[in-house]
């Protein structure tokens, strides 16, 4: 989903998931091409954390209310759990697709631990039952029914931190110069999605070709 699709499904009372998955094995259509398959950022993006050592940082970049989001979400979930010890995996809201609510929701839930518990809940309320999770009231209404403490997420989802973690997504948003999600970021150096690839698997397939490139420096 790009910025100009956002614009549509706004229009619409609730988006409806489509499968992104293609047929045949992953590389069917032949070796990834760079322009094709990926882009290659002509300004490289720093990395953070340990990746900023010896660990290769890779991000998808997400909304909760995007449907090919929501479809991508089983295929990324796989994947990320049969990645390898030297890559730093982890999710981040698009700064530019969404309300800044649904940010500050995933950061608010990751600062006091709980944004795993409720990723597919969340995901599931929005796109499986139809609920618009859009406002403040509705967050705070929606993770306390869920079981997280209400007083515990209201402190999260004002601090400092999470205002700083909302800025530095949209620094590596525009950094990665992606136009819609879901997206794939590599070392901050490439990125691939599903509308790029062609299907979910192609994609996560081309995101391993790019790890490689990115352990070898190429």
């Amino acid at each position: 989903m790009n910025r100009r699709d956002f614009s549509t499904l706004l229009a619409s009372a609730a988006g409806t998931g489509l499968a992104l998955t293609g047929a045949g094995s992953a590389f069917a259509q032949g070796a990834p091409v760079e322009g094709k398959d990926y882009v290659r950022l002509q300004t490289p993006s720093a990395v953070t954390g340990l990746a900023a050592g010896k660990k290769v940082e890779v991000i998808e970049f997400f909304w909760y209310g995007c449907p090919h989001c929501f479809s991508f979400e089983p295929t990324i979930e796989a994947w990320s759990k049969r990645l390898a010890p030297d890559i730093q995996f982890r999710q981040m809201p698009f700064a530019f697709i969404g309300p800044v609510e649904h940010q500050k929701l995933f950061y608010a839930l990751e600062e006091i631990g709980q944004r795993e518990a409720l990723q597919k809940r969340i995901f599931n309320a929005i796109h499986l039952e139809n609920r618009r999770i859009n406002t403040e009231a509705d967050i705070l209404n929606f993770v306390a029914a869920n079981g997280v403490d209400r007083a515990k997420f209201t402190e999260a989802w004002k601090s400092f931190g999470v205002n700083t973690k909302i800025n530095r997504g949209k620094q590596l948003s525009n950094a990665y110069k992606i136009d819609g999600v879901p997206a794939i970021g590599v070392q901050g150096r490439f990125y691939t999605a599903p509308s790029l690839a062609g299907s979910s698997e192609r994609a996560v397939a081309v995101a391993d070709f790019l790890i490689q490139r990115a352990r070898q420096g190429t």
